[in-house]
């Protein structure tokens, strides 16, 4: 990350951002988990649009975010690799079965950082509305370097006229919920589930909110 290149998307993206995304933050609880993050944090949500990132950069405005990206979208041209390694991008390579992004990611939140992360994989196609099921790489970062995870929402309502809705769950540490009983297989299978369905749980609060 470079937080020159980073500064300078954010301040010159600030009043676009306020046009564009027209965003309403909804709460479960505030005094739990509100917009400023403190410490290390996995921002873990739902995936609606490639316009996610820029907002939750606006969302969480004062932490510098860096995000899990998939290998496509460094393969688009040199120059917005470049851009993407600057802005907190930390590559993940689906096709190779390679998981140093797994060892990248701890030592980042090891270091107080904050890191977001879209567990559904892939944004959806056209014909699937509801949420992709969830990949579990989230859960062992989660665990091991026992950072919470913050849930969150967006309904991916960007530039239409009601604006897009954002919804900041409770923080949750899955090290708590870990159930020593069971073998590690099936407490990262739960663990993932519950932390799924906490997110599409979310969704409600964008119907209660006009």
């Amino acid at each position: 990350m470079n937080k020159l290149v980073l500064w300078f998307v954010k301040l010159t993206g600030w009043i676009p951002h306020l046009f564009y995304f027209k965003k309403k933050i909804i709460y479960v609880n505030k005094k739990n988990q509100g917009r400023k993050i403190k410490g290390n944090a996995l921002i873990v949500s739902n995936h609606k649009s490639v316009f996610d990132v820029a907002l939750y950069m606006y969302v969480f405005f004062q932490r510098d975010i860096y995000m899990l990206v998939g290998e496509v979208m460094y393969q688009k041209n040199k120059l917005f690799s470049w851009f993407l390694k600057r802005i907190g991008g930390v590559k993940v390579d689906r096709n190779s079965y390679d998981f140093n992004f797994l060892n990248t990611s701890v030592n980042l939140l090891n270091k107080g950082k904050v890191l977001e992360i879209y567990p559904e994989s892939r944004l959806p196609k056209e014909d699937e509305l509801d949420m992709l099921p969830f990949k579990p790489s989230f859960i062992y970062i989660a665990l091991e370097s026992g950072a919470p995870i913050i849930p969150v929402y967006t309904d991916g309502s960007y530039n239409k006229k009601r604006g897009c809705k954002v919804v900041i769950g409770e923080k949750i540490y899955v090290r708590d919920l870990y159930n020593e009983a069971l073998s590690e297989n099936e407490n990262i299978d739960l663990l993932c589930k519950y932390v799924e369905n906490y997110i599409k749980e979310l969704e409600k609060y964008t119907h209660e909110e006009k």
